[in-house]
């Protein structure tokens, strides 16, 4: 069952916040939907999921991306959801900024006491998405997903793993090899335990790696030089090599002056609206 916690005009699109309660997670989950103005013409939609980063919530992204009125020019629904499960009661689940509440990474947790309620990966591939068709005008052909830090570890993931589901993919600032990191070795040893085999399942680099040109129209990743993050946690450099190796396409943009932040994140989310639009619709 959706309820609708708020929604508002936005861009002479509908900017709406929701609740359900899918299975994958067993708890209620809050999550954003814009829907642009050409849905009034009864159409389906191309849609676009947007993953955010570490501490976000699924207000982050379409209060601070500046996403809508590009969306509602191109006629792409948007949708992000929240960044963990909350409420699971788990000892110690709020106690770093950097793993449990906040910080789901998009795995499907294997290890006690994450397992039931950790499951981001399932939840967004499957029950957010199944929602997402059901209750609004979105076409089921033309699914995009893009994101943010763990959230672009995320999206490429996702893409990567579910190329029948997503035709196009791009990411922000990602932590693009996950097993390589301190932020992926504190959230892969807790939800997955210590077995580095089954961390490679969640590893953009390691996927990519086993995998020939899987999006041959191209994934664009954008980097700011400016990133506190960028030596230690995102690797990009990590990614590129994989992608080279795949001979997959990639657009890899560095840019001097650009932080880890929103201003980095709206300042070229035009770019990737458009480069999506240009995969899913041509």
């Amino acid at each position: 069952m959706l309820e609708t916690l708020s929604e508002h005009g936005c861009f002479g699109g509908v900017q709406g916040y929701y609740r359900h309660e899918p299975a994958e997670i067993g708890l209620p989950m809050r999550f954003s939907v814009f829907v642009p103005p050409q849905a009034a013409a009864g159409a389906k939609l191309p849609v676009l999921f947007y993953l955010a980063g570490l501490t976000c919530t699924e207000e982050t992204f379409m209060i601070k991306g500046g996403a809508q009125r590009v969306a509602a020019e191109l006629g792409i629904i948007l949708v992000a959801p929240d960044t963990s499960p909350r409420g699971a009661g788990i000892e110690g689940e709020s106690d770093s900024w950097d793993f449990g509440v906040g910080a789901g990474f998009y795995v499907d947790a294997t290890a006690a006491p994450w397992e039931k309620n950790y499951r981001m990966y399932s939840y967004v591939v499957h029950g957010l998405r199944q929602t997402i068709l059901r209750e609004f005008p979105a076409d089921p052909q033309r699914i995009g997903i893009f994101g943010h830090s763990m959230g672009g570890h995320g999206a490429l993931v996702l893409a990567l793993r579910n190329r029948d589901i997503y035709r196009s993919v791009s990411a922000f600032a990602p932590i693009a090899a996950p097993g390589k990191c301190p932020w992926g070795h504190k959230a892969f040893g807790n939800y997955l335990g210590e077995d580095r085999q089954a961390w490679k399942q969640y590893d953009a680099s390691e996927l990519m790696r086993g995998l020939r040109s899987p999006y041959p129209q191209g994934i664009l990743v954008d980097q700011g030089l400016a990133d506190k993050f960028l030596a230690e946690q995102l690797l990009p450099e990590e990614f590129e090599a994989a992608c080279k190796a795949a001979s997959q396409p990639l657009t890899l943009r560095r840019h001097e002056a650009y932080d880890h932040g929103y201003y980095f994140i709206s300042t070229f989310m035009e770019d990737h609206l458009r480069f999506h639009h240009q995969v899913l619709v041509g």
